[in-house]
């Protein structure tokens, strides 16, 4: 592969990784407990509960709200829009979980006060909530047929196996997406305010309008199979990515006319912990041909997000699998750029912040420390708020746990204090709120 030559060369640069020795601070933080659960079709019905013998499944008539994989600015500054990734964790057992985006408002804590709670937000106007119903929420749907691949909407019985339950006819109804078809990892909205997911089963990248309806069939990564794409399943191909290892990060620049996806697992033949960087032009709805990798710290470790902060520069989540439970965790921020880096070459990164080392002067989570820690086992989820400020959630993988004990775990969101500003940056979180409050007033007025 022509494309390797420069990477080879260009790795034991990038094993070097400058850090910021100044000290980042928690200024913010709201807790979600684990049992937030919106309405819907039962679900966990093919899952087993955690070791701790709490929230069993299945959930009758609910769909659990977290598990987040993504954020993205709301329809006012205090609300955010996150999306579920694809339920249970895997293929086989989320059939009956839907592929949704919430709208949550955070009251975060800080030293001159807040609750500290989370609260469900009206989609489109940000307004307060209750609890997470019809208005707090999109559902990804194919109801008209475009995306091309079997889905659960298609069967009688989930996995169309009749030892399996029934589809929900609210599920078949709607042609809503679930778990089973995509493993939804990433969302990014474009200029138009059409929204693109990145799947990790194809992997995918998906287009939808900004209500969640897909508009054409699902875009496959010239030469990369996972396990569970369309040609793989088919005999037509073979599989050459690890399972769960698709669009785990991916960015969109400020002009909102370039996609950077970001693969979790390296291709074969590829060199071990370097991960695919692929650009795609969203008005020619292809890719360019352009791939820079990522460099991982560790071969056996993985990212979480991939934001961008200008055409050039990016915020990448690196983690390991370990918790407070288990292991020594390792959580970190970086700062990648992608300047004078040449096609098939390496990113040039630098440590950001530590997210097992934030200072806490106020104990703003209440567990009696001056030093914040964040351990869960994944961290998917970076959204610039300005120039010094990032905001940083977790994904729970509901039901289970460990990240801080041996519990089910909570969803925590994080604004985190910079100790030096990002030089040169405008941060894009500004033009993208204001790109999202355009569309949901769009999808809002067309849905009354």
């Amino acid at each position: 592969m022509r494309i390797l030559k420069p990477l080879v060369v260009a790795l034991a640069a990038a094993l070097s990784v400058p850090v910021m020795a100044a000290s980042n601070t928690l200024v913010g933080w709201a807790m979600m407990p684990a049992d937030t659960f919106s309405d819907g079709p039962t679900s966990g019905q093919m899952v087993s509960g955690n070791p701790y013998g709490t929230f069993t499944p299945p959930y009758e008539g609910r769909q659990p709200v977290q598990g987040f994989s993504a954020i993205l600015p709301g329809a006012d500054e205090n609300s955010f829009i996150v999306m579920t990734d694809n339920g249970f964790g895997a293929q086989g057992n989320s059939a009956d979980t839907l592929l949704r985006l919430y709208s949550v408002r955070p009251d975060f804590r800080t030293a001159s006060g807040g609750s500290g709670k989370v609260s469900a937000s009206d989609y489109h106007s940000g307004t307060p909530l209750a609890r997470f119903i019809g208005p707090s929420r999109l559902s990804i749907n194919d109801i008209n047929q475009t995306l091309g691949l079997p889905i659960q909407a298609d069967y009688r019985f989930y996995y169309n196996d009749g030892s399996k339950p029934a589809v929900d006819g609210d599920i078949i109804f709607g042609r809503l997406l679930t778990g089973a078809d995509l493993d939804v990892e990433s969302v990014r909205r474009d200029r138009s305010c059409a929204m693109w997911f990145g799947d990790e089963f194809g992997p995918y990248l998906i287009k939808t309008d900004a209500s969640g309806t897909v508009l054409r069939s699902a875009i496959s990564l010239p030469g990369v199979y996972a396990p569970q794409h369309a040609d793989v399943l088919a005999g037509r191909a073979t599989a050459n990515l690890g399972s769960s290892g698709g669009f785990e990060g991916m960015a969109i620049n400020p002009r909102g006319d370039r996609l950077y996806t970001l693969l979790e697992k390296t291709v074969d033949g590829d060199p071990d912990g370097s991960l695919r960087i692929s650009e795609f032009d969203i008005d020619q709805e292809r890719y360019t041909g352009r791939v820079m990798f990522y460099r991982l710290q560790a071969p056996n470790h993985a990212i979480g997000d991939m934001t961008a902060l200008d055409d050039s520069r990016f915020l990448v989540i690196e983690r390991n699998g370990d918790t407070a439970t288990r292991g020594e965790p390792f959580k970190r921020i970086y700062l990648i750029d992608t300047r004078q880096v040449a096609n098939g070459g390496v990113v040039h990164k630098t440590e950001l912040v530590d997210l097992m080392r934030l200072d806490d002067p106020d104990d703003l989570n209440r567990d009696g420390q001056r030093q914040f820690t964040f351990p869960y086992v994944t961290i998917e989820s970076v959204l610039p708020l300005d120039s010094r400020t990032l905001l940083v959630t977790n994904d729970n993988n509901f039901p289970g746990g460990g990240g801080r004990e041996l519990a089910a775990d909570v969803t925590e969101f994080l604004k985190i204090r910079l100790a030096q500003p990002i030089p040169g940056v405008r941060p894009p979180h500004l033009q993208q709120a204001k790109d999202a409050r355009r569309c949901q007033t769009v999808v809002g007025a067309n849905q009354r």
